[in-house]
């Protein structure tokens, strides 16, 4: 199986040794396993080659990916691995006080980061961050040293991808606000497939409704940073 993955961390990422690592990457590996698929090959991708890449037969699955009417018209998604809100990536101890989207919009002058392609830019602009202070960026890395630097004042994206960023860099002076759920409440994700595949979908489904919420899904997501309050708020 070949697997899309991104550098976001607790998700998928790269560990020291080279080897690809992550909540999605484990659990799309498993199911590769249980279906006797062969291979399980995770090839690095950016965000906005993620679904197109897998259209086009350039791979088989992707990563986690927040569901919507829109991609739906592209690929297929297999049922939700995850459901999550979204956060604001913050220099540390939030000196402009961000409490959301919305916060950040009333600060005339703060500056919001996001990934192209990504569904937390039109969040955004549906709680009134103006379009002339957004700045989109290629990949998390990119966003994350903009907030570092200053160059803008937060980071949207999945909260708990920003913890697992900041997790892997302890000496980074960054912090990570909850988006409150009046603003966006928590959204499911799911693995993408091409419309071409929809056996291979629903023996995805099939193993994803025999894992989801067992004892080895628990203790893989906990060593993830996921609480069992995040997997039962799923199931």
């Amino acid at each position: 199986m070949r697997f899309a993955f991104l550098q976001e961390p607790p998700f998928c990422f790269t560990d020291a040794s080279g080897r690809v690592d992550g909540c999605d990457t484990k659990l799309a590996s498993k199911i590769c396993q249980m279906l006797d698929l062969g291979d399980f090959s995770p090839i690095e991708a950016e965000f906005a080659e993620l679904l197109p890449g897998v259209a086009d037969g350039r791979w088989d699955m992707t990563t986690g990916l927040f569901v919507s009417d829109e991609r739906k018209r592209l690929v297929d998604f297999t049922r939700p691995i995850w459901s999550l809100p979204d956060g604001l990536m913050v220099a540390k101890d939030n000196p402009l006080g961000l409490k959301g989207y919305r916060s950040l919009a009333r600060h005339p002058s703060a500056i919001l980061a996001v990934i192209a392609d990504q569904i937390q830019h039109q969040t955004a602009l549906q709680n009134g961050v103006p379009p002339d202070r957004v700045r989109i960026f290629a990949t998390q890395a990119q966003a994350a040293e903009a907030v570092a630097k200053g160059a803008v004042q937060a980071y949207a994206s999945v909260a708990m991808a920003h913890r697992g960023y900041i997790a892997q860099r302890p000496a980074a002076r960054l912090d990570v606000v909850d988006v409150p759920a009046s603003e966006k409440q928590p959204a499911a994700g799911a693995f993408a497939l091409a419309k071409s595949s929809t056996a291979l979908r629903q023996e995805v489904d099939r193993c994803l409704n025999e894992l989801l919420g067992c004892p080895w899904h628990r203790e893989m997501m906990s060593q993830c940073g996921f609480s069992d309050g995040d997997i039962d708020r799923l199931l």
